[in-house]
């Protein structure tokens, strides 16, 4: 892949849906076809990234309100392209990130009430002409994303913790964001068995950067 630029996936989706297995599989399967793959998320993915990502993932669901919760992702997001995103794709390396400015869309933009105008004046002046070329969505009910995502280890709760009106905004802020950019976003069921949903992440892949399927 030397001399050529890598290609810039974002995985996305609410609470439990399932997006750091699949990075996992996805990054396994694209490493076996000799393309080299950088695995980073949102908020962190930098030095200075992961030092506001405890500000947003810790502490009570009321801690920031909607405004400043939204300036601190992009604040880490600048670093984030900066440090570990741009360099990367320079690189000729895949990246592949847990999350990306579709989550500050749906979280503040519409979880908290933003509007989609706000994120949009953010997003135009850190991220500009540098998102990603495919975002994978993965979709699943409200009820058992919170099922799942309570049965994980650790500390990095806080947005579980915000009512289920909140989440049931996310899921229909993503679907939103789905249909509104059709060239870029795949929506992948969730609910299906984890192999199904890898097969349906590969062949969304293959689909948009011209890959076989089996090597």
């Amino acid at each position: 892949m030397s001399g050529t630029r890598g290609h810039f996936i974002s995985f996305e989706g609410g609470e439990g849906a399932g997006k750091s297995t699949q990075i996992a599989r996805l990054a396994e399967w694209l490493s076996g076809r000799g393309i080299d793959v950088v695995k980073t998320r949102e908020p962190g993915g930098s030095p200075g990234g992961e030092v506001i990502r405890k500000l947003l993932v810790e502490g009570d669901a009321d801690r920031w309100d909607g405004k400043t919760e939204a300036l601190l992702h992009f604040a880490a997001r600048a670093d984030h392209l900066a440090r570990t995103i741009r360099p990367a794709l320079e690189k000729s390396c895949w990246v592949l990130c847990d999350r990306f400015a579709d989550s500050s869309m749906a979280y503040q933009g519409y979880g908290h009430g933003l509007g989609p105008a706000f994120i949009q004046t953010l997003y135009d002046l850190v991220v500009g002409d540098e998102g990603p070329e495919l975002t994978l969505i993965f979709d699943l009910p409200v009820e058992e994303g919170l099922k799942r995502a309570a049965a994980r280890a650790g500390g990095e709760d806080r947005y579980e913790g915000m009512d289920k009106a909140f989440h049931e905004r996310l899921r229909a802020a993503f679907l939103d964001i789905a249909a509104n950019a059709p060239e870029r976003c795949v929506v992948i069921d969730a609910g299906q068995d984890m192999d199904a949903v890898t097969a349906a992440m590969i062949a969304a892949v293959c689909r948009r950067f011209g890959l076989e399927e089996r090597a």
